[in-house]
């Protein structure tokens, strides 16, 4: 009789091993053993795109009961190979355009989210300099010095690099020097107190900086306006479930109809609303790129 006893008492004790994980089974994902990481990318300052995410994975948590925590690459080449690694370091992300269609085309990352800013899926990027530089046209930035958020940015570098090509201004031979900034204010600011000639940014993230220097309006000027460029968004690597995908995707379209969620997707990312958009949404923006000569590939 007390062996059978103890039998009962250690086929218990192997069922609740197994179910926290203690026999050496992966627990499930989404727990706190077992969080799902989310990639991001800080355009702003990093404290402030990380308190605005942990509201919005606290919300997630709240319609799904899912665990995300964030991890913060320095610039879009770590993001992608977070994704792409294996194993992989991060299940999810929140790359620009040009960096997730890298991330892509090398098979590691699938849209399912483009965000919304200001009632438009697609954004401009802009280049500037300041008002007393005499830099007035692309042309003129010919022996500059050029600030740029990231070298995977799509709107502080990817566009602009293209654009200024086409004004007869070879990037990879006509500027004195390049200067990775780390994000979109720090290439403004960069600009501003004239570490750079000359800049880009999305528009008009000048504005970012107005506060602590009220007349960088003033003192910078934009020269130049991209065409339209497709918004970031929220993408998976591959392996990731579906049902995990759709639960996030709906808990995240249900937070952008909150003001609470709506305030906490504007301070990590200025994101104001979100739309449902698969990989076919980057088409015709792989069109441009096609026409001027320029797959991802070749710009990594």
């Amino acid at each position: 009789m007390r062996r059978k006893k103890l039998f009962f008492i250690a086929i218990a004790l192997l069922t609740v091993a197994i179910a926290t994980g203690a026999c050496g089974g992966e627990a499930e994902l989404g727990t706190e053993e077992n969080p799902i990481i989310w990639v991001l990318v800080p355009s702003g300052e990093t404290e402030t795109v990380l308190a605005g995410f942990d509201e919005v994975a606290a919300l997630i948590f709240d319609e799904t009961g899912l665990v995300i925590e964030p991890f913060v690459a320095t610039e879009y080449a770590g993001a992608i190979e977070a994704m792409c690694s294996d194993p992989v370091k991060a299940h999810v992300a929140s790359l620009a355009t040009f960096a997730y269609m890298l991330a892509s085309s090398r098979g590691c990352a699938e849209a399912e989210i483009v965000a919304v800013r200001f009632g438009s899926a697609s954004y401009n990027g802009q280049i500037f300099s300041r008002v007393d530089s005499g830099i007035d046209t692309l042309a003129d930035i010919s022996g500059k010095t050029f600030c740029r958020g990231d070298a995977l940015s799509t709107s502080s570098w990817i566009i602009p690099s293209i654009e200024l090509a086409a004004a007869g201004v070879d990037p990879d031979t006509d500027l004195a020097g390049i200067v990775d900034a780390g994000s979109h204010d720090a290439s403004v600011l960069g600009v501003y107190t004239g570490d750079c000639d000359a800049g880009a940014s999305y528009v008009d993230a000048r504005g970012n900086i107005e506060e602590e220097h009220p007349d960088v309006m003033d003192v910078l000027q934009v020269i130049f306006i991209t065409s339209d460029i497709p918004n970031d968004g929220v993408q998976y690597v591959p392996s990731f479930p579906r049902e995990l995908r759709d639960q996030i995707n709906d808990a995240l379209l249900a937070i952008a109809g909150t003001d609470a969620g709506v305030e906490a997707l504007d301070t990590s990312y200025e994101w104001t609303a979100l739309e449902l958009h698969d990989d076919t949404f980057y088409d015709q923006f792989r069109q441009v790129l096609d026409a001027a000569g320029v797959s991802p590939e070749d710009l990594q």
